[in-house]
This record gives C-alpha cells, structure tokens and sequence, in this order.
C-alpha cells in the first residue's frame, strides 16, 4: 500500500545503494540485486517495474530482460546504459525493454521516466482506504472531489496509517514506516507531521481522521 514494487538491477553497489535509497524516499517497495541470476529469481515474485543495468557481470541487460518475458514477466523494464547509440536503444527495445536512462543521470529523471512507464502501462494509481484515496505516484491524497499534496515523508506516515485502519499504530513503528533508517526523530517532529496530515485531511472535507492513542501512537479512522 505505501507504493509500487519496483526491481533494481544493478552491479555497481555504490549506485545501486544510491538508487535504492532514493526511490524509497519517493514511496516505492524496492528489491534490489546485483546480477542477472539475481534478477531471474527476484522477479518470480510480481512487480510493477524493473530498472535493468545493461552492463551486468554474468549477462547482458538485455538478454535478462528477453529471459524474463519468456517466463512470463510483462512489467515494464526501464534499462541504465552507457552506451547511447541509436542502434543500442533498438537493441533494447527488440528485447522487450520499454525505455533508456543513460549513464550517467539524473535522478529525477529516473523517477519521472518511470512514473511515465507505470502511467502508461495502465498500473493502479493508487489506493482507497477509509473514503480516502492514495496516490503513490502524484504524492497525494483525495476525498470528496479534492485532491492534497503531500510531502514523501507525510505519504509514507498516511500509508502506514491506512494499510491498518482502526488500528493504532506505536510511535516508534510510524517513525520506522515515515522516515529512512537511522534518521533521528523527535517526538515533537513525528507530532508536528501528524498535524500537517490532519489539517490536510480535513479541507479535503468529511472522512477519516487521525485519531491519538496518547501515550501509545496513532490511527486513522
């Protein structure tokens, strides 16, 4: 519920460190592996997109990806290359690949190009919980015919509420769900976002609330 499941496959661990942890602040589910072998067994589970380094150790990008179509994978395959020749991009694209970043990139470049893959292959945009839906790709949330921006950190709280309503919620396990590992979080700074979450939910008008457990958390509904 907090995002969609992406696959990384990269062999470089510096980037692919990079990468993971920035599309996890953007509010994906990212598994991530090394090799081409790696990527034939994580991709037995569904996921909803794969960035697919071309240059792997034990394979090429592409031959990866023709081995995934034929076991059955019809996500979308974004593809990381140096080489940006037009008759690479062809080569790609004959093997089932959907898009190219080159090497090297932006990384809001990434998130857009796959947004747009997710977009146009017809992938569910979002999640209805409570009267609420969640976007994980526009970073919002709607009721009533309104629509509210959220920040990446006020999304992931709201999901974590919304993936357990009525439930509450500990302090310590919104901090885990809302913020990456090791950030140090006040109890002051996890109360002020839960207040910029309410004050936002309520202008998008009657629906579900942000309900305190004092002394224990939080829960939504």
């Amino acid at each position: 519920m907090t995002g969609f499941r992406l696959l990384v496959v990269e062999d470089d661990a510096s980037l692919r460190g990079l990468v993971v942890r920035g599309l996890e602040e953007e509010g994906f589910e990212v598994t991530a592996v090394g090799d081409g072998a790696g990527a034939l067994q994580a991709a037995r589970e569904p996921v909803d997109a794969l960035v697919i380094d071309v240059g792997l150790p034990d394979a090429d990008g592409r031959d990866v990806c023709q081995a995934l179509r034929a076991q059955g994978c019809t996500a979308p395959v974004l593809f990381l290359t140096a080489r940006d020749a037009v008759t690479d991009r062809l080569a790609g694209f004959s093997a089932g690949g959907d898009d190219y970043v080159t090497k090297p990139f932006h990384f809001d470049e990434l998130v857009a190009r796959l947004r747009a893959l997710l977009r146009r292959t017809g992938a569910d945009p979002g999640t209805t919980v409570g009267g609420l839906r969640l976007d994980p790709l526009a970073h919002a949330v709607a009721a009533n015919g309104r629509e509210a921006s959220l920040t990446p950190t006020e999304f992931r709280l709201l999901a974590a509420l919304a993936a357990q309503p009525g439930v509450v919620l500990r302090r310590r396990e919104l901090v885990r769900a809302a913020w990456p590992e090791g950030a140090i979080v006040h109890d002051n700074t996890l109360d002020q976002y839960v207040a910029r979450l309410r004050r936002k939910l309520r202008e998008l008008g009657p629906g579900s609330e942000i309900a305190t457990a004092h002394g224990v958390g939080y829960k939504l509904g």
